[in-house]
């Protein structure tokens, strides 16, 4: 008798496993005055890299009310220190992303990300208002796919706050198709996010969890929000607290993980 060895039993490929989420952080850190009044923007620091953002917890990390509140918009943070301890590098590398030379980021907003994660595309947006207010908008490369991240702070107003969402959205749609996060103090206090966030208003569904994040003793408003153009990327939402925490802001920090990846994603297109 003959046996024909024919090698071993072959079957499907196993469905390569999802990405790992990012891990994303956001803190309107209001210039370093805490609840006690005193502006102290080493609290800042020492917080950033004990309680709210160690080295190594985050792929994401945006500050608000980063920069002096007027022109010239001076630096007040010490953000070779931020580096140092949370791991994160600024994107805000030359002039053009920051507001002017005495600045650190673009009206108060720092976005900081990964070392190696490439930078493909990054610009500042001018946003309408009494109160002038912008936009850091980073397109990189990270390890599951290209993914833009917006850091914001949006006005108080909702009607500004309309116009000034979808200008950031209409930004997006004139860029190359890739996952979207926004992050910041978007002062919306509504939980289900008010016209500001309506996809008939802004022609973009932007969704996530949100908690009262404000004020910082006994948050009432969730002021700060997490939020992505894929339906469901934004899990694991929570506001964060701490002794230093309560003394360093007025606002608590909020941290999110964020898994916007689809084939097509991580293939550089869009999904559809």
């Amino acid at each position: 008798m003959t046996v024909t060895d024919t090698g071993p039993a072959t079957g499907p490929s196993p469905a390569p496993s999802p990405p790992a989420p990012l891990r994303v952080v956001s803190w309107n850190v209001h210039r370093g005055r805490g609840g006690d009044g005193r502006v102290d923007p080493a609290r800042i620091l020492s917080t950033l890299g004990a309680e709210v953002c160690p080295a190594g917890s985050a792929d994401i990390l945006g500050l608000q009310e980063a920069d002096e509140e007027v022109p010239p918009h001076g630096r007040i943070l010490d953000v070779a220190g931020i580096e140092a301890a949370t791991g994160l590098r600024s994107v805000h590398d030359r002039d053009g992303l920051r507001w002017g030379p005495r600045s650190d980021g673009f009206l108060g907003a720092i976005l900081f990300l990964p070392p190696d994660w490439g930078l493909s595309h990054a610009d500042v947006i001018d946003l309408p208002g009494h109160c002038h207010r912008g936009a850091i908008a980073v397109e990189a490369r990270s390890p599951a796919g290209p993914v833009r991240v917006i850091c914001t702070h949006l006005s108080l107003g909702q009607p500004l706050r309309i116009v000034q969402v979808r200008t950031l959205v209409q930004y997006a749609f004139r860029r190359p198709a890739m996952p979207t996060i926004l992050l910041g103090d978007l002062n919306e206090w509504r939980p289900w996010g008010g016209l500001a966030f309506s996809p008939r208003v802004t022609g973009c569904r932007l969704s996530g969890p949100c908690a009262p994040s404000f004020p910082v003793g006994r948050p009432i408003l969730p002021l700060d929000r997490i939020l992505c153009d894929r339906p469901g990327a934004v899990t694991g939402f929570e506001v964060l607290d701490g002794r230093g925490i309560r003394a360093a802001s007025d606002h608590r920090p909020i941290r999110a993980r964020v898994a916007p990846f689809g084939p097509a994603d991580r293939s550089g297109g869009a999904a559809t």
